[in-house]
């Protein structure tokens, strides 16, 4: 019930045509139930040896029952096509506007491929419920109600052998239900795999075509898909138990009607049962069995998108980890940063946090480097910063402020971020770097895309800014893509500047004249510049040495040079490295 309350409040401007649904369905239902009395009059009528006049009578009455019977059937149709297509829209804008509030780790609880079917296959099914809800499922049970009337009316006790056909159904329709639901709700997490194994494949194909698994990835793809198919199909074949349970009740019925009906004209010559009696009881078990066929579809359909259901409701009544507080601070004075005794763990039932007792004081507008090896949670470190995530323990602040007492808009405003995975959209260069500032001047973009290095590919594209960015920016190289982010952020001039690793796929060159840049650019923001090449921090004011979720070390890079062994390590493997390329490249020079 409460999920029908909360799916019913995406109905909202689509109200009237909901309710003028089932009373154009009610106007449709009168006039077919009245259709078979009529006929049954005209037959007797004709038997009476009634003349043209009064057969045309009845004639242009049944021609109005059935004209407006397929009248009001038209516009209930109509109606019900624009309510149910608007109850899908509003559901699908309340389940997207839930998620753009979700923080990262309410996103890591679903998973995107499971919210992406959820918004899409789930609410489908859904909105076909819908669609039976408000139209089949006020026709059918009306029409069983109206035709069982009549024929009770014009058959008497002989009507009461569709009573008892609804007991068996009810039962085997029950049984039905009891056992394919648990299936449904199995079925539906193998749709998020499917979809998951697609996403990931059409992500990855560079990859996969590179690494030559395209059988490997065929492969998965076709486990996941007969998974689909397997547990589908025998729930399936479960539900076409319906079909023959009401074909046994359909066949049943008329053989008495047809058997008893036709001895009782027989043996009593009409008096008990006349042949316009029993044409409108053979017609209104007609329209009696048929309602009981929809209400069978109804049954199937619904069954079906119960879990679509529950599943959309999860999402809906999902609360984001993170939220606004009662009286939010909406001014960020300056670009400090302070980690006081922070402790974090992605996941409440993780043994060892990810940060433990992290102590760490920047001034507003230093240049901080911070380095470390693979897993030693340097990201984890900036993403508190924006309070993409809340830390477990202890505080951050940004600006003298604790990070949960910023409305959340103005705080990670505030904070740029060009992150590991850079990620851009579809739409023109322009429109990328816009996201930065949405009102930013055609000049204010070409001047940080030429700070970040990026209008020299640029001016070489054939449309220049115009020039159209597919998908996730696979049109345009990983150097390209980092240096395209690092404009956006510093189109932002934001208080904070973040760079987890973002030059990773230029140059030392570039690398050197973008940090320079930016120095000159935005002197007065803080930069924190994650970085696996220690030539792209040497030159920050301080740098900070990451290891196993812990702060090693903090110091210039001359300071660590001669005090820490990780720091002294990274330094003269990538040094005596670059010295070895210098030397080949040296020789190969002379040589040529």
């Amino acid at each position: 019930m409460n999920r029908i309350k909360l799916l019913s409040r995406s109905i909202r401007e689509f109200k009237a045509p909901t309710i003028q649904t089932p009373l154009l369905v009610i106007g449709e239902v009168i006039f077919e139930a009245l259709i078979p009395y009529t006929i049954a009059l005209l037959v007797n009528e004709v038997k009476a040896g009634g003349g043209i006049s009064r057969i045309l009578h009845y004639a242009w009455i049944l021609l109005a029952m059935a004209f407006a019977s397929l009248l009001f059937g038209y516009l209930a149709g109509l109606t019900c096509a624009r309510s149910s297509c608007g109850f899908a829209r509003n559901l699908r804008h309340d389940v997207f506007y839930r998620i753009q509030q979700f923080s990262f780790s309410n996103i890591d609880r679903f998973s995107s491929a499971s919210l992406v079917t959820r918004l899409t296959t789930d609410i489908q099914n859904i909105q076909m419920a819908f669609m039976m809800i408000i139209r089949t499922a006020i026709r059918a049970p009306l029409n069983l109600i109206f035709s069982f009337t009549m024929a009770y009316y014009m058959g008497g006790s002989m009507a009461m052998i569709f009573l008892a056909v609804i007991p068996v159904l009810g039962i085997g329709l029950y049984t039905v239900a009891r056992i394919t639901m648990p299936l449904f709700k199995a079925g539906f997490p193998k749709y998020d795999a499917l979809n998951e194994s697609v996403e990931e494949n059409v992500k990855g194909i560079r990859v996969v075509k590179s690494f030559v698994r395209e059988e490997y990835e065929t492969e998965k793809f076709h486990e996941a898909n007969e998974n689909i198919r397997r547990i589908f199909t025998k729930a399936e074949r479960i539900l076409a138990l319906n079909n023959p349970l009401m074909q046994m009740c359909i066949y049943s019925v008329m053989l008495f009607v047809l058997s008893v009906g036709s001895r009782l004209i027989i043996t009593t010559n009409g008096t008990a049962l006349d042949i316009g009696q029993f044409s409108t009881l053979l017609t209104y078990s007609f329209q009696i069995l048929s309602s009981l066929m929809m209400l069978s579809m109804i049954f199937v359909m619904i069954t079906f998108s119960a879990e679509s259901a529950q599943r959309v409701c999860e999402v809906l009544t999902e609360e984001s980890t993170i939220r606004n507080p009662e009286h939010p601070v909406t001014e960020v004075p300056d670009g400090s940063i302070d980690f006081d005794d922070v402790t974090f763990r992605y996941f409440a039932d993780s043994e060892a946090p990810v940060l433990d007792h992290i102590n760490l004081h920047i001034r507003s507008g230093e240049t901080i480097g911070i380095i470390g090896g693979t897993g030693s949670s340097k990201s984890s470190l900036v993403q508190l910063i924006p309070r993409l995530y809340d830390v477990e323990g202890g505080t951050v602040r940004v600006g003298g402020i604790d990070v949960k007492n910023y409305d959340l808009e103005v705080l990670r405003d505030s904070v740029s971020m060009v992150l590991q995975k850079n990620v851009l959209f579809s739409g023109t260069i322009a429109e990328n770097i816009r996201w930065g500032d949405k009102d930013a001047t055609d000049e204010e973009v070409k001047h940080v895309c030429m700070l970040a290095c990026a209008d020299e590919f640029i001016d070489k594209m054939p449309d220049g800014y115009d020039t159209y960015i597919e998908q996730g920016g696979t049109n345009v190289s990983g150097g390209q893509k980092q240096r395209l982010c690092i404009a956006r952020a510093l189109l932002k001039k934001p208080k904070i500047l973040i760079l987890d690793d973002s030059t990773s796929a230029v140059d030392t060159r570039t690398d050197a004249l973008i940090r320079k840049a930016m120095k000159e650019y935005i002197p007065s923001t803080t930069k924190i510049i994650i970085a696996q090449r220690t030539s792209s921090v040497e030159d920050a004011d301080r740098i900070i040495v990451m290891d196993n979720g812990t702060i090693n070390a903090i110091g210039t890079s001359e300071e660590l040079l001669k005090t820490n062994e990780i720091y002294r390590e990274v330094y003269y493997s990538q040094n005596h490295q670059e010295s070895e390329e210098s030397a080949v490249l040296s020789a190969s020079e002379a040589a040529a």
